[in-house]
């Protein structure tokens, strides 16, 4: 698929291969989320972003655990760059964590800036093609967009170089889902 445009007509059918990619690249995005989380709790242990950062890594485990049973039900392939997924989601969790509160709460509003967009992507792709799947999709979006809003009520954009930060992590996850898209 070249650029933003699909290559069908509006109304045809979204052909399964595209929903496959779909479900691959949301699939690694959830795992790569349950990573990061993972790597915030391990270093973020008390605080008042504690128990926010817990409660956003239960809802991205349960997005993971529908998303694998998609994987399986499907018989989509996952990516086959998970492991690099865990490995990154998880230095990314702990890297932000590091460098405080605020600063995990900023990754967290980054990535799901970049998630609300690729949802509503495909949201708008799958049309009614798959409206199971469209319903997951958005119902996921809205929770994404929670954390996003729970995250700056955490004081997210009070980070020291919050633009930076943002920046860099909003890159790296549109590599990420351009790469688990594909490979």
């Amino acid at each position: 698929m070249t650029g933003e445009r699909p290559p069908y007509l509006p109304g045809d059918r979204v052909p399964d291969a595209e929903i496959e990619q779909m479900i691959r690249v949301d699939h690694a995005g959830e795992y790569g989320a349950v990573r990061i989380y993972d790597g915030q709790l391990a270093v973020v242990r008390h605080g008042r972003a504690r128990d926010e950062i817990r409660r956003m890594a239960e809802q991205e485990a349960r997005h993971l655990a529908t998303f694998s049973e998609l994987v399986r039900s499907r018989r989509v392939r996952p990516t086959l760059l998970q492991p690099l997924w865990h490995m990154a989601g998880y230095a990314l969790g702990m890297a932000t964590a590091l460098l405080g509160e605020e600063a995990a709460m900023a990754c967290t509003v980054a990535v799901e800036e970049v998630i609300d967009e690729h949802y509503q992507g495909q949201a708008e792709r799958l049309g009614d093609t798959d409206p199971a799947l469209k319903h997951t999709i958005l119902a996921f979006r809205d929770e994404e967009l929670a954390h996003r809003q729970r995250a700056i009520e955490h004081g997210a954009m009070d980070t020291l170089g919050y633009d930076l930060i943002s920046g860099a992590i909003k890159a790296g996850s549109r590599l990420a889902i351009w790469l688990s898209t594909r490979i």
